[in-house]
């Protein structure tokens, strides 16, 4: 069974005029949601994240600052502001991802996807960065942490490194942090020997690509790296920061993903969460900033989400021949030396 969870108050979240994260991007996922309820796909209103479900992962007075926006017009940092309505919409987002969580560990679904604004991934324990308010991702593994899971892992593929969720986790051995990222780029952090501290050492796996990387790199890196450590770590639950930002019309990023790949990475951690943990995956959206490439990589990540376990989504050559996931994979390796068999 597969479920969408969606809100049509997404638009709320304002920014200035020219600002990446403008409301036409929920208007996408509207159109998205309105296609899939059209298929048959269940959709469901979010419900906001309670306080104590954010300071799992947040500082509380950081969620009380936040909260106290509410109702103004804020810069939190040069990129990230709010709106009189920000704050709800973003307890609304980690409410979003929470409850997908819930629905898959329930086995009342096999896999879900929460399309939600504002992003999260760059969101720390006391500080907003990077469009992000809440980090959606982490409040989502930290609820089936508290609700008994052992072991979870996220998978972050948007072009930029998810820093908010490195730090929240790079202590906790029972959360598995892998990233793929534009390397050097924003936030700067990611490095592949950036791999935990203290007990969590060997669970913070960033795989750095060198900005041109093509969908060969990424597919390298995937069957060298990421789904073998998956595999050996056997979470109970999958976790994607589904970024769409890596695409190669995105005008932030400079990766040159087609959307086909989108399809062939989510498919390859369907498969993963189909072998460990009983097919429960939840994807929750995170950057992409050309509306059309968006909506279409949205769709093929749906796609793959809801197929049959064992239906195919190939990675489509480019053309371009690039070592990138090569070096990347290489750095990895040495970077995860005992840690993991790569």
């Amino acid at each position: 069974m597969f479920f969408l969870i969606h809100s049509d108050r997404y638009a709320e979240h304002q920014t200035p005029p020219g600002h990446p994260e403008r409301p036409e991007r929920a208007e996408v996922m509207d159109v998205v949601a309105s296609r899939w309820r059209e298929r048959g796909a269940e959709i469901v209103a979010p419900r906001s994240a309670t306080p104590e479900q954010l300071a799992r992962v947040h500082d509380p007075d950081y969620v009380r600052r936040i909260a106290d926006t509410a109702g103004r017009s804020r810069a939190l940092d040069p990129d990230t502001y709010t709106s009189p309505e920000s704050f709800e919409i973003a307890c609304l987002a980690a409410g979003a991802a929470i409850d997908a969580v819930e629905r898959v560990m329930s086995g009342a679904h096999r896999a879900a996807m929460a399309l939600v604004r504002p992003p999260g991934h760059h969101a720390e324990r006391d500080r907003a960065m990077g469009f992000c308010l809440f980090n959606n991702v982490a409040a989502a593994a930290a609820h089936a942490r508290a609700g008994g899971a052992r072991k979870v892992a996220i998978v972050d593929y948007d072009v930029h490194h998810g820093n908010g969720t490195q730090h929240i986790f790079e202590r906790d051995a029972g959360v598995l942090y892998i990233s793929t990222h534009q390397y050097p780029y924003y936030p700067g952090t990611g490095a592949a020997d950036e791999i935990g501290i203290e007990g969590g050492r060997g669970y913070t796996v960033n795989v750095p690509i060198a900005a041109g990387a093509v969908d060969e790199d990424y597919q390298l890196v995937f069957s060298k790296v990421i789904v073998p450590i998956l595999l050996q770590f056997e979470p109970e639950l999958v976790i994607v920061s589904a970024g769409f930002d890596a695409h190669e019309r995105d005008p932030l990023g400079g990766m040159r993903l087609s959307t086909a790949a989108f399809a062939a990475m989510t498919a390859e951690l369907r498969r993963v969460a189909d072998e460990c943990c009983r097919g429960r995956i939840v994807a929750v959206t995170e950057g992409g900033y050309d509306l059309p490439a968006l909506r279409a990589s949205i769709e093929a990540a749906l796609e793959a989400l809801s197929s049959a376990p064992d239906a195919d989504a190939p990675w489509v050559p480019s053309g371009v021949q690039s070592t990138r996931g090569q070096v990347s994979a290489e750095a990895v390796a040495h970077a995860l030396r005992g840690h993991w068999n790569l």
